[in-house]
């Protein structure tokens, strides 16, 4: 009888992580839960400067996706992405940044996380980077982000975006689920 835990291969995902990058364990706030993209946002992307041509078609991209202007997300190169889904759920994952650190990911109900090897920060794709943006000031929109910032250094802070709260998540490879 086999005891071993039984992991499928899946096209890379990616995780949308909040914590001390220090941390190999933590709990997620409910305000604040961790998500995954079960397809590369990327491509999905809507550069900052068509902005204007996703506000004429009612936030709606081109790869289908509604684009939400009290909360929206860009990653590295200026792309605003689709949001993640939210919260990533309960199961486990093994997980890289693609650098050293391959490992497993347990996540249980209520947003408690625990890696069995390394930290947050090893398992985060430095080059891949993605904020969450939400607007403090009426009609603060991405219009507002300043595409000289634009692409981001591999691990290096997300630009701010005038008017708009963010936060920056970290990104982490998803590259085996357990079933």
């Amino acid at each position: 009888e086999n005891d071993m835990p039984a992991f499928q291969r899946v096209p890379t995902q990616f995780i949308a992580a909040l914590g001390d990058p220090s941390a190999s364990s933590g709990t997620w706030s409910a305000a604040q839960p961790w998500g995954i993209w079960r397809v590369d946002p990327g491509p999905m992307g809507v550069h900052l400067r068509d902005y204007p041509m996703l506000e004429k078609a009612g936030g709606r991209a081109r790869s289908g996706w509604e684009f939400d202007a009290n909360d929206w997300w860009l990653e590295e190169h200026g792309l605003i992405m689709p949001k993640p889904d939210f919260p990533l759920p309960p199961g486990r994952y093994i997980v890289t940044g693609d650098r050293e650190v391959t490992t497993t990911l347990s996540v249980r109900e209520g947003g408690v996380w625990e890696l069995a090897e390394g930290t947050l920060y090893d398992v985060t794709h430095l080059p891949c980077r993605a904020a969450r943006y939400s607007p403090m000031d009426k009609g603060a929109t991405p219009a507002n982000a300043n595409a000289a910032e634009f692409p981001v250094t591999p691990g290096a802070k997300m630009p701010s975006v005038r008017g708009c709260k963010g936060q920056d998540y970290a990104v982490v490879f998803v590259i085996a689920i357990e079933q």
